[in-house]
């Protein structure tokens, strides 16, 4: 019978659970996934769990006890055998008689690869003696927010003894580690029969003799934890000492974050170009528009998880909620002295809590940036990254609102923050991590991106580390392509909104859907076209009006709104403009068409004139006869052109490609590696340029 939980999940199937009965290592993964599908549990890469099972010795052939525990790295909710770490119980204990106690933790981390049993599975974690040292089949560690506000609370050791009545034990504050592992052991020893362990500070351990009783031990903690935490906060009556300001209502909350985000962005990319995630979350309001804002918000979190992502503290904006923020030049102004003094902070953070060995001081800019009564900001070099830091400190309001609930808050001193942040294995980890491709965080807004010459740029894009915002006219070709995109490249790499070119208040919605997805954008591409070939005689003033809105007025209105965000943010930008051959090259039936392309160029001239001393770059791309999977042929383009040639419609493809120098076809993914040429950073002193991708016009060599 599915057991009743009111603050936690339990999501255990018994028939899933049935089909893998007598493995132990499936049973860990599956008891794993569920407890990560649960963000009140712990949160995204955070927690680790084990299980110790029977198994053959490759060598010997005798049987022996291993431990699999999840490796470095990695996420609970999407574990997989390969993120397991496997090694010979026995040899992890044995390297007790080789420690040399807490000055030397690190040199521990190596001699684990020679207690590996599976030579192919991840490398052990600093967690793994942790659950080595205990002797439990099945264990769980986590950092759910319930049990971290007792651990962080001012007399949590004591709350923890009442409320559990002794069957959860309590090691003090200790970094991750060798000797923690011993620690746990201790607390065992001399408790026994407890049914877990509260870590000050960090987080829980529980376990069982099955991954089930280890399942329903750790979700049974967890939940006297949050109804504790519940029944004090209903007898205060309220939290965080108040509401101290109103929120805005939710459009105005979303129309200041995308009016500010561009101007965020700027400051935090002072020294590594960010991505950022917006959010205003009833939890994140609740704290920002608090009494104790001002209070608890400099003291920083207290799990170790929470702080590697977050930094030691964030910077709250003492900005009013309604102001003005119009005057991009102003404001500028006004938030230039709080970026300095967060950076002043934290560089003295790290000077006076720096070692003789410690690695180089990391960018000083905040990653979490609170504005009361709008929301939270955080910034980081990709989109997810922003985002789990946006998770990880909603995780630590969570735990500071239960621990003023129920005693007071405490956060961990400077100096263990500072050494668990430039931990040496830390650094080493960070070092490991792969390069980071050429358009890592860039964002880029392509217009008419659903399909033909626009989808492939797009997806060149984001194939290359950028964040993409595809838009269309047609609302099911655009969902097609969203989902296409975020099966492709996830769901972080992609936003999607309507935009009609000719549209300004579609042009203001989808810009401020993009700045409020990804922070802000380095790169617009103005693509949306449409071909109308006609006669002179046959050309209606509809047809002509038609062209030039879609093309030079779409191209204008478009550029015109990202280039105020470009210049909010002051880091340069690229626009390209998907032209055509037709701009420079006069045939016949096309007088509309070919002015209207002519007039996109010159426009593109024009803007790289203007925009050039604040870097930011005007490039062309001409096309020519990019028929696959082009919406450019419908509507009686491909008939008027072949009809213009003499030829039937379906002798274009071969005509067009005779036609050039190279004999060749045009394709959509011609274009896209013509835009990337642009914006991949080998071209960065290259504006006002045309390139040319149409197998070789000779007619439309530029002079």
């Amino acid at each position: 019978m599915k057991m009743q939980f009111k603050y936690v999940n339990y999501l255990w199937d018994e028939r899933e659970a049935a089909a893998l009965a007598g493995d132990e290592v499936a049973l860990l993964i599956y008891r794993s996934n569920l407890l990560g599908a649960d963000l009140r549990l712990t949160n995204y890469g955070g927690g680790n769990t084990s299980c110790k099972a029977m198994a053959k010795d490759p060598l010997t052939g005798e049987m022996k006890e291993i431990m699999w525990v999840k490796g470095s790295g990695g996420d609970l909710g999407t574990l997989k055998k390969s993120g397991l770490a496997a090694l010979y119980v026995d040899r992890l204990r044995s390297l007790e008689n080789v420690y040399r106690g807490r000055a030397h933790e690190d040199e521990m981390v190596e001699l684990f690869n020679h207690c590996i049993y599976d030579l192919a599975s991840k490398a052990p974690s600093i967690d793994t003696p942790l659950h080595g040292f205990l002797p439990f089949k099945h264990i769980d560690h986590l950092h759910p927010d319930a049990a971290i506000a007792i651990a962080a609370a001012k007399d949590g050791k004591r709350i923890t003894q009442e409320l559990f009545g002794g069957t959860i034990g309590w090691v003090d504050w200790q970094r991750p580690g060798f000797d923690l592992g011993l620690q746990l052991r201790q607390c065992l020893e001399q408790n026994p029969g407890i049914r877990g362990i509260m870590l000050g500070s960090h987080g829980l351990f529980t376990w069982g003799d099955t991954a089930y009783e280890s399942y329903v031990n750790t979700l049974e903690v967890v939940e006297r934890c949050a109804a504790y935490i519940e029944e004090n906060i209903q007898k205060n009556g309220s939290v965080f000492g108040g509401e101290k300001i109103t929120a805005l209502p939710k459009e105005q909350r979303l129309q200041q974050a995308a009016s500010l985000a561009p101007l965020l962005r700027g400051f935090c990319s002072s020294h590594t170009k960010m991505v950022g995630h917006f959010t205003d979350d009833d939890r994140v309001l609740q704290f920002i528009d608090s009494n104790d804002l001002d209070r608890l918000a400099p003291m920083g979190t207290s799990c170790p998880d929470h702080f590697l992502r977050t930094k030691i503290s964030p910077l709250v904006l003492n900005l009013q909620p309604g102001a003005n923020l119009s005057d991009a030049a102003a404001l500028k102004q006004q938030l230039l002295p709080l970026f300095k003094s967060y950076r002043s902070m934290y560089a003295d953070y790290y000077n006076k809590c720096k070692h003789d060995n410690s690695p180089a001081m990391r960018d000083p800019n905040p990653v979490v940036i609170l504005y009361p009564g709008v929301g939270m900001f955080t910034f980081a070099k990709d989109k997810q990254t922003a985002r789990v830091a946006a998770e990880f400190y909603i995780n630590a309001i969570n735990v500071m609102r239960g621990s003023e609930a129920i005693s007071g808050y405490t956060s961990l001193p400077r100096q263990e923050a500072f050494d668990i942040e430039y931990w040496l294995l830390e650094e080493a980890k960070l070092q490991r991590m792969p390069k980071p491709k050429a358009l890592s965080g860039r964002i880029a807004l392509v217009t008419g991106s659903a399909g033909g010459i626009g989808k492939a740029i797009a997806r060149k894009f984001a194939a290359e580390g950028a964040c993409v915002f595809i838009n269309d006219v047609n609302e099911e070709r655009l969902q097609g392509a969203k989902a296409e995109f975020e099966q492709a490249f996830g769901k972080d790499a992609v936003a999607a909104g309507l935009l009609n070119v000719t549209d300004a208040a579609q042009i203001h919605n989808a810009m401020q859907q993009a700045v409020l997805a990804f922070g802000g954008v380095d790169i617009i591409v103005n693509n949306a076209g449409i071909s109308i070939s006609k006669p002179l005689a046959d050309h209606t003033v509809a047809d002509w009006d038609k062209l030039y809105d879609i093309l030079v007025k779409g191209q204008f209105l478009v550029s015109q709104v990202a280039v105020d965000i470009l210049r909010k943010q002051a880091m340069g930008g690229d626009i390209i403009n998907i032209v055509s051959k037709n701009a420079v090259v006069a045939g016949p039936n096309n007088a509309g068409y070919g002015s209207a392309k002519a007039a996109q160029a010159h426009l593109s001239r024009l803007l790289a004139a203007e925009l050039g001393a604040e870097k930011i770059r005007v490039n062309i791309v001409n096309p020519d006869a990019v028929i696959a999977d082009s919406n450019i042929w419908a509507g009686g383009w491909a008939e008027g052109r072949a009809k213009a040639y003499g030829i039937s419609v379906e002798e274009l493809p071969a005509y067009y490609a005779k036609r050039t120098l190279l004999g060749e076809a045009i394709l959509p993914e011609d274009i896209a590696n013509a835009c990337y040429a642009l914006v991949s950073g080998l071209l960065n002193k290259s504006t006002g340029n045309v390139l040319n991708v149409d197998g070789g016009v000779a007619a439309g060599f530029l002079r």
